[in-house]
């Protein structure tokens, strides 16, 4: 049976009704991430101050396909309408693929952009793919303890032994305290690697608008890592984590993902999302000695002059990200919010 083409439009986000229809069509579908949810998309609207779209396909008045759209602006990597802003997935889900995509693209030309960014999702014919810069790694949650320890490699799993021996302690909550006490963590964590931090008020919303947690380790009372964690559909995502100096010695990150993974087993998830990661980084070779296979994420784009330069591992930004490791905390936190929220 050849079913007609779907029509396309804009939905208005502040209608409840409207976002509780494509949150549960996102729900319903396999592909779908919390990346695709509204409440992700207006938690980075209004954590960053950046416009939130959201283009529906619809036939005989059911959603057959979504596109959550991020207008991103900043004076120092230019505009692009994102596909999903500050997330790592967002693209075209379900049927529509080509009509989703001419409408995004109609959408940032009518809004004085001219550029693109679809993460994840079918590429619309004639658009650019990019199977190279990025790896994503996934993999089941083993059944208890003691299977997830052996579904570590054995040079990791030393270090993770270690961990545990440590005197560490693991809290999981939602509370204000709690977040306050991550995203200081997290912060000292990212500018020592030379990148801004996103604005506190975007961890703020994604909570509140999401399924999601924080989990910390804690060494005699004071938190060493901590993790902010996203599920959705049996999944957990340890999205944004970080840790002290003082983790590294301690081995609290080992201890933060392995608490995590019991964590969400006993939650119900089934499925472990450690995220993206640029290829050749350490970040990647950290995931896969855990025990993760890296997989090419596609990302597709349209533009005038070409996508957006924004890759740290580009050598231009290289003096930057020397400077930015050196500046006191208080500095990096006030300052790293104007900057980041213009990265998407």
């Amino acid at each position: 049976m050849i079913h007609p083409s779907p029509t396309i439009r804009a939905v208005d986000l502040a209608s409840e009704a409207e976002c509780a229809r494509i949150d549960a069509f996102v729900e319903g579908q396999a592909e779908g991430t919390p990346f695709h949810r509204t409440g992700w998309l207006l938690a980075g609207a209004k954590g960053c101050g950046q416009q939130a779209h959201y283009l529906i396909a619809e036939r005989d008045g059911a959603i057959v396909g979504v596109l959550p759209l991020s207008e991103i602006r900043s004076p120092l990597f230019g505009a692009a309408m994102v596909s999903t802003g500050f997330g790592v997935d967002g693209g075209v889900l379900g049927e529509g693929v080509e009509a989703l995509a001419d409408a995004a693209w109609a959408l940032a030309n009518e809004r004085g952009i001219d550029s693109v960014e679809l993460r994840g999702g079918p590429v619309p014919g004639g658009w650019t793919a990019d199977a190279d810069s990025y790896l994503g790694f996934v993999r089941p949650i083993a059944a208890d303890d003691e299977a997830e320890m052996k579904a570590v490699p054995r040079k990791q799993r030393a270090e993770l032994r270690k961990a545990l021996a440590q005197d560490l302690e693991v809290v999981t909550g939602r509370d204000p305290r709690m977040l306050a006490e991550h995203y200081h963590i997290y912060a000292e964590s990212v500018r020592n690697l030379g990148t801004p931090v996103f604005p506190a008020k975007l961890f703020r919303e994604a909570m509140a608008r999401l399924d999601a947690d924080i989990l910390t380790v804690r060494h005699r009372g004071r938190a060493v890592a901590s993790v902010l964690n996203l599920y959705h559909r049996g999944t957990v995502y340890p999205y944004w984590g970080g840790g002290t100096h003082e983790a590294r010695g301690l081995r609290a990150n080992d201890l933060m993902y392995f608490a995590l993974m019991r964590h969400a087993r006993e939650r119900g998830c089934h499925s472990f999302d450690f995220g993206r990661s640029k290829v050749g980084t350490g970040a990647a070779a950290f995931k896969k000695n855990w025990g993760f296979e890296g997989r090419p994420l596609v990302y597709a784009s349209r533009s005038v002059d070409g996508p957006r330069a924004i890759n740290p591992l580009n050598p231009k930004y290289a003096m930057m990200i020397a400077v930015w490791k050196r500046l006191p905390l208080r500095v990096a936190k006030a300052v790293g919010p104007l900057v980041a929220r213009g990265l998407g």
